[in-house]
């Protein structure tokens, strides 16, 4: 009994934060319910027993998409009238794809009525004794190894490239002289001043 409050405890959380995401005017508030949503889902995921995939919502996208995104829009000067005007441009081009996914949701409800597909066990057969995060890794291990390793190099270069762009010289911005600052002793950093009381400080 406990499960099923629980699962439609997360479900209603859920849908109902997808509907704020979408509908809250401010983009920080979007944020935040977005964040709310993955959580719950996470929860969801664990009901399932996919204790990886919740960990991955929590980590990869809370802990790292959905908090980017919230430092990104406090720190941009965003126009909302502009928003809402582009809003309603691509409003037409918005319900066309609303309707072909409620369409694709109809289908797949539809097909999971009509009977699972064992998709799963064709592909990596696995004991059902076994917990999935075992079985994931006993897979990227082993059978996945090759694409594991490449992946990684991928994200390697990737980070490698990014460093590289930031270190880049530029014109107007000075680089940092890490031996400088080492040699910099605290009395030259730093300066007491018996300040009075009711004035300002002056820089």
């Amino acid at each position: 009994m406990i499960h099923v409050f629980a699962f439609y405890l997360f479900a209603c959380v859920v849908i109902a934060s997808g509907a704020m995401t979408i509908f809250a005017r401010n983009p920080v508030h979007s944020v935040l319910w977005l964040i709310l949503a993955f959580f719950n889902a996470a929860g969801l995921m664990v009901l399932l027993g996919a204790e990886f995939i919740a960990m991955l919502l929590v980590i990869v996208y809370v802990g790292a998409v959905a908090v980017l995104f919230l430092f990104v829009v406090m720190m941009l000067d965003i126009d909302f009238a502009e928003l809402r005007a582009g809003f309603v441009a691509y409003l037409p081009f918005g319900a066309i794809m609303a309707i072909i996914l409620l369409m694709e949701i109809i289908l797949g409800v539809g097909i999971w009525q009509a009977g699972p597909i064992q998709f799963a066990q064709r592909a990596a057969p696995a004991a059902a004794d076994v917990p999935n995060i075992q079985a994931i890794g006993a897979l990227l291990y082993t059978r996945y190894i090759f694409l594991f390793e490449a992946a990684g190099i991928v994200l390697l270069v990737a980070m490698i490239g990014a460093i590289v762009l930031t270190h880049r010289a530029r014109g107007g911005v000075r680089g940092q002289n890490v031996a400088k600052q080492n040699q910099r002793r605290p009395q030259d950093a730093v300066r007491n001043i018996n300040q009075p009381v009711g004035q300002g400080v002056e820089l």
